[in-house]
């Protein structure tokens, strides 16, 4: 029988505000799409917490023996500045500015953000669709909110009519907004005068002459609204309803909001049964921003090469920093947190690592049984991973204890306390054990370099000593040390 039906999961939901059982539409099936990157600069911290969180999230559905569908899409285009209705499109400035083809700049950093998720050991989506690769569908959408009476075209621009749309319905229910505050909030700028109201906004754009990235419409040459995008790629690969939808706790209003509303006016049904939100990381205790300076990127995190570390930070401890909060909360990112984080990563290794070597009894002093329902419990309770890792620490004291000969374990147990152990530290939190990957490495290192040394013997022999000298040298350039002696050439790593 599948996890899932001895389980009962419960999820946020921030359209209720409550935690409620989670029930797929269908039995055994997952839809679930999350909000990707703007790719036109490095992933930066804050965004990489989200999708570990949603990393973990896919996993216990995984776990639990779901058949998950998981959709994250790469925004292409589209997207313009500070998520405005007018400016440059974030992707086409970014080629603009340093002189190369805006597919070039989506290219560059979709590489930069695959590369940072692998090492932070998240699994890839089953689909990631991009916004360039979905025009036709878009195009097709505005024309169904059109038909229905819900979007206008002025000037070869289309928006959605907020104010129709709020006649039968509820813009604003997913943020709990109001649209007379809306309203009473917003001063009427000159830039958005196409518009009927300041509430509406862009489904599609007509391109300015300057602007580089532009497709034909029967409105105009233009480009897709940023909001639109997630709508039809949601739509197109799990149906008009679906599960789960997950991003930032910034993306609620309006980039969410409108997505319902887009959704709702094309379909006629309510596009998400399950919304869930990220919260922010901050540095310091203050905001992340590239503008002041507080920020620090991942791979600087991993090479120590910044101003905020004392050391360079494994992949894997910064992750296990992260899911140390629960995905909901704010979580301040600083050196002492992860030097503590560090500890505990490695007692929690340590402990795992040491469970086989464990002296065995006729019975046991721990409900190992017990204790992993209680793992499934901190799961269960809205991915709450804070608890379920605060609870394999009282398997690391139960291990301590018993190493020490003040408890007891059965063979039973220390078979099922191992592989529970590895189900949630590998499978659902999705850690590494970085001693095994460096001892794994250390192993491929010494085995390239032995057979360098073979090859300079070789040169040796053959009198070819400027390919000799040439390994010996390179290998000294990157912090390997040729020793030769009487029993032939040893090396040292700097």
């Amino acid at each position: 029988m599948a996890l899932f039906k001895e389980q009962s999961l419960k999820i946020y939901n921030s359209m209720s505000g409550e935690k409620e059982l989670f029930t797929p539409i269908t039995e055994g099936n997952v839809g679930m799409y999350v909000c990707g990157p703007t790719v036109y600069s490095n992933v930066h911290l804050g965004n990489c917490r989200t999708f570990i969180s949603f990393d973990l999230v896919f996993r216990y559905l995984k776990h639990l023996g779901y058949k998950v569908r998981y959709v994250r899409n790469i925004t292409d285009a589209g997207h313009l500045e500070n998520d405005a209705e007018t400016g440059e499109d974030r992707i086409a400035k970014k080629a603009r500015l340093e002189h190369i083809e805006p597919m070039e700049v989506v290219q560059r950093y979709t590489i930069d953000f695959h590369n940072i998720l692998q090492k932070f050991n998240n699994l890839p989506p089953s689909i990631e669709p991009t916004a360039t690769g979905h025009i036709v569908e878009q195009i097709e959408t505005i024309k169904k909110i059109i038909e229905k009476g819900l979007a206008y075209e002025v000037n070869g621009s289309v928006y959605f009519d907020v104010f129709k749309f709020n006649k039968d319905h509820h813009y604003g229910k997913l943020s709990g907004r109001a649209i007379e505050d809306m309203i009473a909030n917003t001063r009427e700028l000159q830039a958005q005068s196409d518009k009927k109201n300041p509430q509406d906004f862009a489904l599609w754009k007509k391109a300015e002459p300057q602007h580089i990235m532009r497709w034909p419409s029967p409105w105009s040459d233009g480009f897709p609204g940023w909001h639109l995008e997630c709508t039809v790629m949601s739509s197109k690969y799990l149906g008009d309803e679906f599960d789960i939808h997950g991003g930032g706790m910034d993306l609620k209003f309006p980039h969410h909001e409108c997505e319902i509303a887009q959704g709702e006016a094309a379909t006629g049904k309510n596009p998400v049964h399950y919304w869930m939100h990220a919260n922010m990381l901050t540095l310091n205790g203050k905001k992340m921003a590239k503008s002041t300076g507080n920020n620090i990127l991942p791979e600087e995190i991993f090479t120590g090469k910044n101003d905020n570390l004392s050391k360079a930070f494994s992949p894997s401890v910064a992750r296990f920093f992260m899911l140390q909060a629960q995905y909901r909360s704010i979580l301040d990112f600083s050196n002492d947190a992860l030097l503590a984080s560090e500890k505990g990563f490695n007692r929690l290794m340590d402990s795992y690592r040491s469970i086989d070597q464990l002296p065995t009894s006729s019975t046991s002093s721990f409900s190992v049984s017990e204790w992993k329902q209680k793992c499934y419990d901190a799961m269960n309770d809205d991915f709450n991973s804070p608890v379920l890792i605060a609870t394999l620490f009282e398997a690391v004291k139960f291990i301590n204890s018993v190493k020490e000969g003040e408890g007891k374990i059965t063979d039973a147990d220390q078979e099922l306390l191992k592989s529970s152990m590895q189900a949630f530290i590998f499978d659902v939190l999705g850690l590494l054990d970085v001693a095994v990957a460096n001892e794994n490495n250390s192993e491929k290192l010494s085995g390239t370099v032995e057979l360098l040394i073979k090859l300079r013997a070789e040169a040796r022999n053959n009198k070819d000593f400027a390919t000799s000298d040439q390994i010996r040298d390179q290998l000294l350039e990157i912090g390997i040390q040729l020793k030769d002696g009487k029993e032939g050439t040893t090396f040292s790593v700097d």
